[in-house]
């Protein structure tokens, strides 16, 4: 069956998202198909869904009219109102409550236990500290935590950072400005972002200081309300570090640790803020910690044995 919506009131781009990913995000749960052409959108699937779905996109329609725009928390409540309309089966419950963020390339889920734990203590607690190897998500999903909870309108700034501990020492010895000289430090933070939202907003989110993307040093003296604080590569951080960063969160704000206790590259490696704190606030509510380890590597497929081949040289060691 085929049902009709005519769209001649609003902008149609504001009502499909960016790379349509509201519409994407209805076809994945309904298991419709969703064709926009200017300003006639054709919905296809069984009469009972296509049904709910149409009045979803109509309810989508009238809540841009009235509000002027249309968060995900939006579309979310909507597709959550019409999955209670409709017979369960008719329902993808496995992409259902999973999905963190619907980004360029698609939905972005936890893929591991331990990442579905990683986001369940994001969703609880104000400050979450996530420890494990490379390749385990810990930077990429903290980006994309962030970068939903600005688009629902959670909080209004993201501040992504890292120590810049290479560069402490021969920052003037190199080409550049300071920003030229720090930005190889930055640059995994920038990868992150670039894989989940479109580069044009990037850029215009960096311009208006949505964004920012800075050395942990930057943060000194600050204090951040309403922003979603990350602080990456931590195991490089000092105790005076680390205290300095967690004593710059504001009135509804968030904080995201992230680090690999395996990799520190301080001077003194017994002194690492990141392990200084996973031991004396282990027991303060409202903080989180998970570990994540080989199993939840999701990049190359050799990543893990890497891991493991490491890990088994030290322990024989």
């Amino acid at each position: 069956m085929e049902k009709i919506l005519e769209i001649k009131t609003i902008d149609p781009t504001v009502l499909m998202g960016v790379r349509d990913k509201n519409l994407n995000l209805i076809e994945k749960f309904f298991s419709v198909s969703i064709i926009a052409r200017g300003e006639v959108i054709k919905i296809k699937g069984e009469k009972k869904i296509i049904e709910q779905v149409h009045k979803i996109l109509f309810e989508m329609v009238e809540t841009i009219g009235s509000k002027g725009d249309l968060t995900a928390v939006d579309v979310q409540n909507l597709i959550d109102i019409g999955k209670s309309k409709i017979p369960s089966e008719n329902i993808n419950h496995s992409f259902e409550k999973k999905v963190i963020y619907f980004g360029m390339k698609g939905s972005i889920v936890p893929k591991t236990k331990n990442q579905i734990k990683y986001l369940d203590l994001v969703k609880e607690k104000d400050i979450v500290f996530s420890i494990g190897p490379a390749g385990t998500g810990k930077t990429f999903l903290s980006v994309v935590f962030a970068v939903a909870a600005l688009d629902n309108k959670e909080i209004k700034r993201i501040v992504l950072c890292r120590p810049a501990v290479e560069a402490g020492e021969s920052l003037g010895f190199l080409p550049g400005d300071l920003q030229e000289k720090v930005d190889p430090y930055l640059a995994p933070l920038y990868d992150s972002l670039d894989s989940i939202i479109p580069k044009d907003k990037i850029k215009r989110y960096i311009d208006e200081k949505i964004i920012e993307i800075i050395p942990l040093a930057y943060m000194r003296g600050r204090t951040l309300d309403n922003a979603f604080m990350i602080l990456d590569e931590a195991q490089n951080t000092t105790v005076a570090q680390m205290k300095m960063f967690l004593t710059r969160l504001g009135i509804g704000s968030k904080a995201i640790i992230t680090g690999d206790i395996t990799q520190v590259d301080l001077h003194d490696k017994s002194v690492s803020g990141l392990m200084h704190a996973a031991d004396i606030l282990k027991k303060v509510n409202d903080i989180g910690f998970v570990s994540l380890n080989e199993e939840d590597v999701v990049r190359h497929r050799l990543v893990k044995k890497i891991i493991l081949a490491y890990d088994n040289s030290i322990s024989s060691g």
